[in-house]
C-alpha cells in the first residue's frame, strides 16, 4: 500500500463490496504475476483475443467468448455488434446509425445508469412498461436492433422474465443482449443467462472474478461474439477508445482459470463468519438493528451485514455514521442504502450494508470495532 501514501492517497478498509468506485477486488498473486510475464513480450493483439475467448469459453463451457474493457464497455459493444454487425464500413459509421437497426428495447424495470453505454455506441433505448404486449408491438418495428436486459439486486421485481421475452424476440429474428455485470457468484450465472435465451451478455473482470479491474467478459453466440470482437479494440470501431492491453487480457484469462476451480462453498461460508462477527458486535446497541442479508435476485449471493437504526434517538444519520467511518483511522467505506441513491428501485428505508468480500483477514474486527465506537459515540 506505500505506493498509494508515496502519492498522497490513504488506502481504505473496503467494506462496500466490490465497487468500482472503491477499485474493484484485489488481483490474486497468480493473475498479477500472469500480466507481469505477458508484459515482457509484445504479442499480435488479433490472435491474443481469438486465443484468449477460446480458452474462457472452453472454461466456462460457453459457445464463445470475448475479453472486453469492462461490463460498461461490453454493453457498448454487444450494442454497437448488433447495429453494425461484421460490416466493417458500419462499424467504422457508427456512432452514426444511418442505415442501421438502432432501437434496444428496454424494461422500465432496468433502466440504470448503466445502460448510458448503449447510448454511446449509437442506439436509441426505447423504454416500455413490463408488458409482453408492448413488448411484442416494439419488436415489430423494423427499426428495432435488440433487446436490452438487467440482472441486478437493484432492479425493481416486476420486470419480464427473460426466457419468455428471449422466446419473443427470437421469434422475430432479434437478439437479447444482457448487462450482468456483478451477478456472480454463483458460478452457474456465466452459463445461466445463455440457457435461458440470451445471445450475449457481459459480466465485469473485476468484481467477483478478481481480475484486473479494468476488464469484462462477453459470453454469447459465436457470430456475435465475433461481431463484438470487430467492433472492439483493436479495431478501428467504436471500441477503439475501450483498451484491452495484453496484460488484462492475460490477467482476467488466469482470473477465471482460478475461479473456475475454486470452493465456493468454503469461500461463501468464511464471508458468513465475517458477517456473523459483525452483527454479533454490534448486540446489544439500543436501538440498533443489525442482521444477515443477501441481495435480492440471483446474482451477487453473498451474504452482507445490514444496519440500521432510528436516527432521532441516537442522533446520528447513516450518511454521517458512513462518513465518520470514512473520516476515521483506519479509512472504512460501506455503502449507503437510501432513497436519493437507491429510490428509482424502491428503496424508502435506510441502512447500512457491510460487505465481507473485500475485506482482508482479519479487517472485519477493526469494521466491527469502528462501527460500534461510531453507533455509542465512543469517537467521533
Amino acid at each position: 500500500m506505500d505506493i498509494y501514501r508515496e502519492l498522497g492517497v490513504t488506502p481504505v478498509i473496503n467494506a462496500a463490496g466490490s465497487l468500482t468506485s472503491y477499485g474493484g477486488s484485489i488481483m490474486p498473486p497468480e493473475v498479477t504475476d500472469a500480466m507481469a510475464r505477458a508484459s515482457r513480450a509484445f504479442v499480435d493483439m488479433q490472435e491474443l483475443h481469438l486465443a484468449a475467448g477460446a480458452r474462457i469459453a472452453e472454461l466456462i463451457g460457453v459457445e464463445a467468448a470475448h475479453v472486453c474493457a469492462c461490463a460498461s464497455a461490453g454493453i457498448a459493444v454487444m450494442a454497437a455488434a448488433c447495429m453494425a454487425g461484421t460490416d466493417r464500413e458500419r462499424i467504422r459509421q457508427l456512432p452514426d446509425t444511418t442505415g442501421m437497426r438502432n432501437r434496444f428495447i428496454v424494461q422500465r424495470a432496468h433502466r440504470n445508469g448503466f445502460d448510458q453505454a448503449v447510448r454511446v455506441a449509437g442506439g436509441e433505448l426505447i423504454e416500455i412498461d413490463s408488458d409482453d404486449g408492448q413488448l411484442a408491438q416494439e419488436l415489430e418495428n423494423p427499426q428495432t436492433a435488440a433487446v436490452y436486459y438487467t440482472f441486478a439486486w437493484f432492479c425493481p421485481r416486476d420486470a419480464l422474465p427473460l426466457e419468455p421475452v428471449a422466446e419473443m424476440a427470437h421469434a422475430k429474428g432479434l437478439p437479447v443482449i444482457v448487462d450482468a455485470a456483478a451477478e456472480v457468484p454463483p458460478p452457474i450465472n456465466l452459463r445461466r443467462f445463455l440457457d435461458w435465451g440470451a445471445d450475449l451478455v457481459t459480466f465485469s473482470g473485476g468484481k467477483s472474478l478478481r481480475g484486473p479491474q479494468s476488464s469484462g467478459l462477453i459470453l454469447g453466440r459465436a457470430d456475435l461474439i465475433e461481431a463484438c470482437r470487430l467492433n472492439d479494440c483493436p479495431n478501428g470501431s467504436i471500441g477503439r477508445p475501450m483498451k484491452t492491453d495484453k496484460e488484462v487480457i492475460t490477467g482476467l484469462v488466469k482470473a477465471v482459470e482460478l475461479y473456475m476451480a475454486k470452493d465456493h462453498d468454503l469461500e461463501l461460508a468464511m464471508w458468513d463468519d465475517r458477517v456473523a462477527h459483525i452483527i454479533t458486535a454490534l448486540d446489544g446497541l439500543d436501538g440498533v438493528r443489525a442482521w444477515r442479508q443477501m441481495p435480492h435476485g440471483i446474482g451477487q449471493q453473498i451474504s452482507h451485514a445490514a444496519v440500521s437504526w432510528d436516527e432521532a434517538a441516537l442522533g446520528l444519520t447513516h450518511e454521517q455514521a458512513a462518513q465518520a467511518l470514512r473520516d476515521g483511522d483506519p479509512r472504512i467505506v460501506v455503502q449507503v442504502i437510501n432513497t436519493p441513491r437507491y429510490g428509482f428501485a424502491g428503496f424508502t428505508e435506510k441502512e447500512l450494508r457491510v460487505h465481507p468480500h473485500a475485506l482482508q483477514e482479519g479487517e472485519e474486527r477493526i469494521v466491527a470495532r469502528r462501527l460500534r465506537e461510531v453507533l455509542t459515540g465512543s469517537v467521533t
